[in-house]
């Protein structure tokens, strides 16, 4: 005689309901305290920005009868990495301008030198992967404007490659040893001078 097993009520299948319910409730609380994290998080920000004297006000604001000066908008800096490679030849410019570029914000890997193959470059150029054209045009808008261009194959740095970065500034003459041109990235503001 062969024997047929049974299932036997209340087994598994009624635990493993249960955990599956207990799993999608889990996640519809831990979805709606996130979103009330982030709802408190944006309403403590913008009243954060009002001006506390007469001599900073909300962009939008007019004040009649006083010279305005706005400052530039704050730029992507966040989310992407920038390698700062040396093509000028002067030594230490790489490390200053990635200094410069943490100071407005961005993320910088630690600089390297061009590669052999690669010039001295008198132009400073932004280069950016695939998918980075418009986190490049931030980089080369707080260089001063430089120009972008997709990265060359190979990469033109003494390692051949960029490591995490998606965006490569190859310094040149240009701008080494010089400041530059970006101003900080920070919340856009009108200054009124009085």
């Amino acid at each position: 005689m062969s024997r047929q097993a049974r299932p036997q009520a209340g087994g598994n299948g009624a635990g493993q309901n249960f955990n599956s319910t207990l799993s999608i409730v889990v996640a519809v609380v831990a979805v709606l305290v996130g979103f009330f994290i982030l709802r408190d998080i944006n309403s403590d920000s913008s009243s954060s920005s009002s001006p506390s004297d007469d001599t900073s006000v909300d962009v939008g604001t007019t004040v009649p009868g006083a010279a305005v000066t706005t400052l530039p908008a704050a730029t992507n800096t966040t989310g992407f990495k920038v390698l700062v490679a040396n093509g000028s030849g002067v030594p230490g410019s790489a490390g200053d301008v990635s200094v410069a570029l943490q100071g407005l914000g961005f993320i910088v890997q630690p600089p390297l030198n061009k590669s052999d193959a690669t010039p001295k470059q008198t132009l400073t150029m932004v280069y950016y992967i695939a998918g980075q054209e418009a986190n490049a045009a931030n980089v080369a808008a707080a260089l001063g404007g430089v120009a972008t261009a997709p990265m060359p194959d190979p990469v033109p740095t003494e390692t051949g490659n960029m490591g995490e970065a998606s965006v490569l500034v190859l310094l040149a003459t240009d701008l080494a040893g010089k400041p530059i041109a970006g101003a900080p990235a920070a919340q856009t503001t009108t200054t009124v001078a009085g």
